[in-house]
């Protein structure tokens, strides 16, 4: 500890930043990018032919090997295999990450998050994951409505939904989140409430949920195109955000981040790293990486990727980020938060006064009662946080 804040000392503004990213235990995303089949509204990079995912697993980990130096830290605090549909590997497989990993890293992690769809669940499955140090499920679970999930094209059934719930705790998982889809077009609020119900009388640690989004190249958006699909009226989607955030808060759920809502322990670690600015590795194809300064990502395209794997080149992208790109990311992370953003932090380290230059900005949002000051640090009401990107975009420099 005496030799940490030695290289600390005489370090001021960002150098002193610059200086705890080297030491704060940073993440690894894996994109695993098969799906048994496409949902109507996922705009995510998958296939649906998985016979390459053997050989995407090869060249994931040649990846981890070739791009070990990325991080500014050896140490990691989080792994969370995303997608697509991580569930779809076997377990072997999942073994064979974890340890390129553990060859690569100090393996001490704190969180290690598997995406799941409930049709993948089995008891066998699930204990396997567990051996391996998986300690944190995300359950795509989306509505618990057969209509719904039919007109989504989800695998699953809800009646899969509840028993892999059962099998996760039976198996001994503590900790697992609840995703689940608002907004879907209905003449009132009946269906979604019943949803959320039903969710939360599941009990999980976590829930997860977005707006029903119409994306241009899904179904969703090829029949709103031909006229074959409303989507539901903004003020109704509004309303639901406000369903799920007085029915979570009921039920001792707290509201971290617009979309995510955890008990006081059960916090997306992975995911709030996200949100504070900790560098990350992303591995495989369309995944994103930030080192702290800058970002980039890998193709979204399985060929092509496994194609420079192979070449042992991996074929990511910088995207070298300008100091005002860097601030006004960090003003839009940051208001989704619970934690909100610091004007100190700002003007320290970027040279802005948003509190001079937003002044008339920030008093028209204040009356609004969007916002919500603790000394020099702001973070956005319940009303605030249904506007909490537009709120951002009026803050960018």
């Amino acid at each position: 500890m005496h030799a940490k804040r030695e290289v600390f000392k005489g370090l001021t503004g960002i150098d002193y930043i610059r200086k705890i990213i080297e030491f704060t235990l940073a993440g690894i995303y894996i994109h695993i990018p098969f799906c048994r089949q496409a949902c109507h509204y996922c705009d995510f990079h998958f296939s649906t032919n998985l016979d390459r995912i053997d050989q995407m697993t090869e060249m994931i980990c040649r990846e981890l090997e070739l791009r070990a130096d990325y991080l500014p830290s050896k140490q990691l605090e989080t792994i969370y295999f995303g997608g697509g549909t991580p569930s779809l590997l076997e377990p072997q497989l999942i073994e064979k990450i974890l340890d390129q990993i553990s060859k690569t890293y100090h393996a001490d992690w704190k969180e290690v998050t598997l995406e799941a769809n409930p049709d993948d669940l089995t008891v066998d499955k699930l204990s396997a994951w567990k051996a391996l140090g998986i300690d944190r499920l995300s359950l795509g679970i989306q509505s618990f409505d057969e209509e719904v999930l039919k007109f989504y094209n989800r695998a699953h059934s809800a009646e899969e939904s509840k028993s892999a719930i059962a099998k996760a705790r039976k198996v001994g998982f503590e900790k697992f989140s609840l995703d689940l889809i608002y907004g879907y077009p209905q003449p009132n609020h009946k269906l979604w409430k019943r949803d959320l119900s039903e969710a939360i009388s599941q009990n999980p640690g976590h829930i997860s949920s977005y707006a029903l989004t119409v994306e241009p190249k899904t179904a969703l958006g090829n029949w709103t195109k031909k006229g074959m699909f409303q989507p539901a009226e903004d003020d109704f989607v509004a309303e639901q955000f406000e369903i799920l955030q007085e029915q979570t808060d009921k039920a001792g759920y707290i509201q971290y981040e617009v979309s995510n809502f955890g008990k006081p322990d059960q916090f997306a670690l992975h995911n709030t790293n996200y949100w504070k600015g900790v560098p990350y590795l992303g591995l495989g194809p369309s995944a994103h990486s930030f080192d702290g300064k800058n970002r980039g990502a890998n193709p979204s395209n399985n060929s092509s990727y496994l194609k420079s794997m192979e070449s042992s080149s991996p074929p990511f992208i910088v995207d070298n980020l300008s100091d005002e790109e860097r601030l006004n990311e960090y003003i839009l992370t940051g208001l989704r938060t619970l934690w909100g953003i610091d004007f100190d932090y700002i003007h320290r380290d970027f040279g802005h006064d948003l509190l001079i230059s937003k002044k008339g900005i920030l008093s028209q949002m204040d009356s609004e009662g969007w916002l919500l000051w603790k000394d020099k640090k702001l973070s956005l009401s319940k009303s605030g946080k249904l506007l909490a990107d537009s709120i951002a975009a009026a803050l960018f420099i």
